[in-house]
């Protein structure tokens, strides 16, 4: 399991972004292909738009890698 905390001025942050500063994905272009295909689960529902945005107590699944957001 991967803990995010998300710095003091941010709010939230974007899926394809989180799956790439978290080494989950090694480019955007794989990111985008991951949640294209349906690969990637947010709260237990499967997260088809690219930009959504995360808070905190959220919870990303994608293959065998969760990730909280704190």
């Amino acid at each position: 399991m991967i803990r995010f905390k998300l710095s003091a001025d941010s709010e939230y942050i974007e899926l394809i972004k989180l799956l790439k500063v978290t080494n989950v994905c090694g480019s955007g272009g794989e990111a985008k292909s991951i949640v294209d295909d349906g690969q990637v689960k947010l709260n237990g529902q499967i997260e088809s738009r690219k930009r959504a945005k995360l808070r905190k107590g959220d919870k990303i699944e994608v293959f065998d890698t969760s990730i909280i957001i704190e």
